[in-house]
């Protein structure tokens, strides 16, 4: 049996401190690692634990991230269960972000789409992956 690998996503920005509310607080994630000036950079790692996923958000000292460069940079959540579903929307509505139209049109039908501080959008979608 193969072992499945973490994934990592990992991004800059300009101010982790920002990020938080939306990661931590509307998607519910925990801050599983926060370093400080290591090599210039300052991150946050956020994610569930024993899940196969995170996010590591950095800063460079001196460089600007800027924002997302497009609309249709997404990260999707599938979450087939109706309850759960409803309770991560209602989190984020909690933490005080509101749904925006997705660029495609498509995120719509079944899911919310919220952006976070930088630009970068997240998608909760009501269903299941299956290939």
């Amino acid at each position: 049996m193969q072992t499945a690998p973490t994934l990592r996503v990992a991004r800059p920005s300009d101010d982790l401190d920002a990020l938080l509310p939306f990661y931590r607080d509307g998607l519910g994630l925990t801050v599983l690692y926060r370093f400080e000036d290591h090599d210039g950079f300052d991150g946050v790692m956020l994610g569930a634990p024993g899940a196969p996923y995170h996010f590591e958000f950095t800063r460079a000292h001196g460089h600007d991230a800027g924002r997302a460069p497009t609309a249709d940079n997404l990260l999707v959540f599938y979450l087939p269960d109706e309850a759960e579903w409803t309770a991560a929307v209602e989190r984020m509505h909690a933490a005080g972000f509101e749904p925006i139209p997705a660029f495609n049109p498509y995120w719509d039908h079944n899911g919310r789409t919220f952006e976070d501080p930088d630009g970068y959008r997240i998608v909760l979608e009501h269903g299941a992956w299956g290939v």
